[in-house]
C-alpha cells in the first residue's frame, strides 16, 4: 500500500521593492528562504502595489522590482520549487482587497501603529491606500490560503488583523480562508543598524547605517569600519553595554557559524579595528558570489520575461480558485466563459 503524500504547508511572504535590500534582509529572510524550499510550498511575492502608497518614479520603480527579483534568484531561489512572482501581475490581489475591505472595521485600521509612523514620515501623502494598506497585506497572504507567514516585531499587528478579517469572513459565511499563523523558524540574527545598534537595520534609513546586498568591497569595508562601537576595545558579547560590537558579533556569528565566546576569544584582545576588518571580510565573502550571479540575471532580460511569465500564471491559477469560492460565498453572480 503506497503511503499518502503529505501535503506541504504554505508559506507566503511579501518585499516591497523599494530602496535597496540590505544585509539585515538577507539574514533575516533571503537567507533562510533557500532552506524552506524542501519543507515547504513558499510563495514569495514582490509587493509592488504596496510601494504606490508613496510616490514612486517610474522607471525607477519598474528597476527595483527587476533587481528584488533578480536578489531572489541570485541567492539560490528555484523559480520550479518557490513561487517568485510580482504582486500586480495578479488581479485578484486587488479584487480580494476590496472584499475584505468590507469585512474590516475602521477601529481596527485606526489602531494599526504603521500608518502613524509612515503618516508622520510622509505628511504630503497620507493617502487611503496607506490607511488601508493592512487589507492589502491580508488579501496578499489570504488569497493563497497561506498556512504560515515569517513575520517580525514590525510586522505582528498585520498579521492579527488578516487573521481577524479571516476568522470573520469564515464565521459568517463558512470555512473559506485558512487562518495563517506567525512562522518561527530557523531565523539568522537580528541585524540593527550601523549607526544606532538600538534599531533594526532598514533599507528606509540613511545609507551609512546598513549594508546594501549589491554594496562593493570597498563600500562594505568603509561602513563597517565607520560602525559605531564604544570607547572600551574588548570584544565581548554584551548587548545592553556594547550594542554597536554585539551587533557586529552577531553578524559574524549568522554569517561564519562561529559562536560568540569563539569570536571573543579570538578577536577579543585585538582591538576594533582589526575586529571589524574580519566582519568586513566575511560579509564580502558571503555576497560577492551572489553579487555575481546578480549581475549575470539581471543582464538576462529572457529568462527574467520567462522567471515573470510562468510566475504569473502559476500564481493566477491559485488566485482565481480562492476567488472563485469567494465569489460563490458572498454572493455574487457567476460568470461561465
Amino acid at each position: 500500500m503506497e503511503a499518502e503524500t503529505v501535503k506541504k504547508k504554505r508559506i507566503f511572504s511579501g518585499i516591497q521593492p523599494t530602496g535597496t535590500l540590505t544585509l539585515g534582509n538577507y539574514i533575516g529572510a533571503l537567507r533562510n528562504f533557500k532552506l524552506l524550499e524542501d519543507e515547504y510550498d513558499c510563495v514569495y511575492s514582490i509587493v509592488d502595489l504596496h510601494a504606490i502608497t508613496v510616490r514612486q518614479n517610474p522607471t525607477e520603480l519598474r528597476k527595483a522590482c527587476l533587481r528584488v527579483m533578480s536578489l531572489y534568484l541570485a541567492v539560490g531561489l528555484s523559480p520550479e520549487k518557490s513561487l517568485l512572482y510580482f504582486q500586480s501581475h495578479v488581479p485578484q490581489h486587488a479584487e480580494l482587497n476590496w472584499v475584505l475591505g468590507c469585512f474590516t472595521y475602521m477601529g481596527e485600521l485606526n489602531r494599526m501603529t504603521q500608518f502613524k509612523d509612515k503618516s508622520q514620515k510622509h505628511a504630503d501623502n497620507i493617502n487611503a491606500g496607506l490607511y488601508t494598506y493592512p487589507v492589502l497585506m491580508a488579501a496578499d497572504i489570504l488569497l493563497y490560503m497561506s498556512d504560515l507567514v515569517p513575520v517580525g516585531a514590525d510586522q505582528k499587528q498585520h498579521l492579527e488583523i488578516s487573521r481577524d478579517i479571516a476568522e470573520r469572513f469564515n464565521k459568517i459565511y463558512g470555512d473559506t480562508f485558512v487562518v495563517p499563523e506567525p512562522y518561527i523558524g530557523k531565523v539568522g540574527g537580528r541585524v540593527m543598524s550601523l549607526q544606532d545598534p538600538t534599531r533594526k537595520m532598514s533599507k528606509s534609513d540613511p545609507e551609512d547605517t546598513y549594508v546594501a546586498m549589491l554594496d562593493s568591497a570597498d563600500v562594505i569595508r568603509k561602513k563597517i569600519r565607520r560602525a559605531i562601537t564604544d570607547s572600551d576595545s574588548e570584544v565581548r558579547y554584551d548587548p545592553e553595554n556594547k550594542p554597536g560590537v554585539s551587533n557586529l558579533m552577531s553578524i559574524m556569528a549568522t554569517i561564519t557559524g562561529k559562536t560568540m565566546d569563539e569570536i571573543a576569544l579570538e578577536y577579543g584582545s585585538k582591538g576594533y579595528g582589526v575586529f571589524k576588518d574580519a566582519v568586513a571580510d566575511c560579509i564580502i565573502a558571503e555576497l560577492e558570489p551572489i553579487q555575481k550571479r546578480f549581475n549575470e540575471i539581471i543582464t538576462d532580460k529572457a529568462y527574467l520575461q520567462q522567471v515573470m511569465t510562468v510566475s504569473a500564471e502559476r500564481a493566477s491559477n491559485i488566485a482565481y480558485r480562492t476567488m472563485l469560492k469567494v465569489r460563490r460565498k458572498i454572493g455574487l453572480a457567476a460568470l461561465k466563459l
